[in-house]
């Protein structure tokens, strides 16, 4: 379930890059004077690569003192004056040893060290007028003129080439349109983003906290909401495997090196593995939970009358990410996955892949999302198993989703490196997409394992290998529902249901009477007794997102009722506390929205 970042767009990679639609070109080219503008203000400065990327476009540049707000403004400036003039961007084509002397003489040391990596006897230049030359491979629009909206929207770090081992560059992130208006529409769009980030309101509703300096980056501590809102997410996890016909398994943190050079990890995934010696063996903290898996199936002798087995696990795993990639929940070193592996045998494999998009499909209903998109991902370079079994593995998969009437688009070439995989990603609120779900079909370790199962006539036979998860990492779909609700959970999944708010001392006995009935019927429940006016502890409780609040004064002390107030608008109603349960019981039985 690796994912492609922008920091790994880099080298000869950004070359060939082909852009498929007319916003990709033009916000290529708004990369493009860009760099021209930055090199006018300080041309000192060296510049390296600067692709479209999805909204948007990036320039990474090597400067010693670093951008300021102040600089994008004047950067701006630049670009327009350049924008008027509308140079045309003209193509043209140098023997590579000739541009990486031209390039060379200018100081550019990264526009040199990218050709050494272009294996043409030619290489692509563009020019923007007679003002500009860049290494590039196109295509652009006709003028710079066609540029009409635009703005720069940020300044990070960015290794050169991804590899943290580099110098670190300043990458300059910009957006452009066709349109003012639709410029606009996005930049309301981020602003809206903004409001949403997942690591501002996780701290603010009090939900978790990564402790960089003192405990380490990308590993994430739940506080007592977060942990409540997890539980809540785990609960309901088990219950719908359960019922699903997958049994419960449970597997070590830490594993032996030797199983994960059986598995192929060793050779193909050990960058991203972080291994330590034990008594004199070498010992890896799991990336994975798929060999743990394998050794339990292969506990006892199976039958084809046992297939298909379909173990699960909560199982908590650790990757050796790049610091520079890690963000928020949405990309940690330590996370938890849904994962199961269903061992089955070959024409089951249809039923099962279908009966797991089905289980996607409904549990992200029940979250909350509706609109999903599906990719088909093929053998990628780096493979292990026969191309006569991968060819299997990914028919069955593309006919489980032509069967099912789903629509899809083929990613060739970035499946996993032991098979195919199915991934489906979930449009929050925002239309944002994030991966979730994925389905793998796996033939090649099944056989690395020696796996078997005893068929009707009486004889060993390898099994197939499914390997799923339906949220996928626990942290990234907690980041994704926090920035879907904007921190609003519905109630059946929010941490504090209801919040109890006494008007003065004198009702604070009535109020823990109701807090102990509410909690006897597993409603989570709180009571703000502190010393400070109604409308601001009604202001707080809102703040803090709380579904429910019930006020009780004295009214509500005499008839035994509750003042019932939503989170949203101000009117309230009166309900007995058993009314109340009823109502409460019903949105989370429904699980509504």
């Amino acid at each position: 379930m690796e994912e492609v970042t922008s920091s790994s767009l880099v080298g000869s990679t950004i070359y060939f890059m082909e852009y498929k639609t007319d916003l990709d070109k033009l916000r290529h080219s708004c990369s493009h004077v860009m760099a021209q503008a930055v090199k006018q203000l300080w041309p000192d400065v060296k510049v390296t690569i600067g692709p479209a990327i999805e909204n948007g476009f990036y320039y990474d540049f090597d400067k010693k003192e670093p951008f300021s707000d102040d600089d994008l403004k004047a950067i701006e400036k630049a670009m327009r004056q350049i924008i008027q003039r509308k140079p045309k961007f003209t193509q043209s084509f140098m023997p590579r040893k000739e541009a990486s002397q031209l390039f060379e003489k200018n100081g550019e040391n990264y526009k040199v060290e990218l050709i050494d990596g272009i294996k043409d006897a030619e290489v692509s230049i563009f020019k923007t007028g007679d003002e500009w030359m860049d290494l590039c491979k196109g295509p652009h629009v006709d003028n710079a003129g066609e540029i009409k909206a635009f703005k720069l929207l940020s300044v990070a770090g960015a290794y050169w080439r991804g590899n943290e081992n580099n110098a670190m560059l300043q990458r300059i992130y910009g957006t452009a349109f066709f349109s003012e208006e639709d410029l606009k529409k996005h930049l309301n769009a981020l602003a809206e983003a903004e409001k949403r980030d997942h690591r501002k309101l996780g701290v603010a509703l009090d939900l978790f906290q990564i402790y960089h300096e003192t405990a380490g980056a990308g590993l994430v501590f739940y506080h007592p909401n977060g942990a409540m809102l997890r539980k809540v997410i785990e609960d309901y996890v088990r219950e719908q495997h359960i019922k699903r016909g997958y049994d419960l398994v449970m597997t070590p943190h830490m594993i032996k090196g030797k199983l994960w050079e059986i598995s192929g990890h060793a050779d193909n995934y050990r960058e991203n593995m972080y291994y330590f010696d034990v008594d004199h063996e070498e010992y890896v903290i799991k990336p994975m939970n798929c060999p743990g898996h394998i050794l339990i199936y292969k506990s006892k002798t199976r039958s084809y009358r046992d297939l298909p087995v379909r173990y699960f696990e909560l199982g908590t795993v650790y990757r050796q990410e790049k610091a520079g990639v890690l963000h928020g929940l949405l990309r940690v070193r330590g996370f938890t996955q849904d994962d199961a592996h269903i061992f089955c045998r070959q024409e089951q494999i249809k039923s099962e892949v279908e009966g797991v998009i089905d289980f996607v499909f409904e549990t992200m209903k029940d979250f909350g999302f509706n609109d999903l998109e599906i990719e088909l991902s093929t053998r990628p370079e780096k493979y292990i198993g026969s191309t006569e079994n991968w060819d299997l593995a990914t028919k069955a998969l593309e006919d489980s989703l032509k069967n099912k009437n789903i629509l899809y688009q083929v990613n060739e070439g970035d499946g996993a490196f032991y098979g195919p995989k199915i991934d489906i990603k979930l449009k929050d609120a925002l239309g944002r997409k994030w991966q979730c779900a994925t389905i793998q079909c796996d033939f090649a370790l099944p056989e690395r394992f020696a796996m078997s199962y005893i068929d009707e006539a009486g004889k060993e036979a390898r099994p197939i290998m499914i390997h799923r998860a339906i949220l996928g990492s626990l942290e990234r779909f907690i980041g994704n529902l926090i920035e879907h609700y904007a921190g609003a959970f519905p109630t059946w999944l929010a941490p504090v249901q209801v919040s109890l708010i006494p008007i003065a001392p004198e009702h604070q006995a009535f109020a823990k009477e109701v807090k102990e009935d509410l909690q006897k019927n597993g409603i989570r429940v709180i009571i703000d007794e502190r010393n400070e006016s109604l409308g601001k502890r009604i202001r707080e409780a809102t703040l803090k997102k709380v579904p429910y609040m019930l006020v009780l004064g004295e009214k509500e002390v005499s008839s035994r009722e509750v003042a019932v107030r939503k989170r949203v608008g101000s009117e309230q109603s009166m309900m007995t506390i058993a009314q109340f349960c009823d109502f409460i019981f019903n949105e989370v039985k429904e699980k509504k929205i």
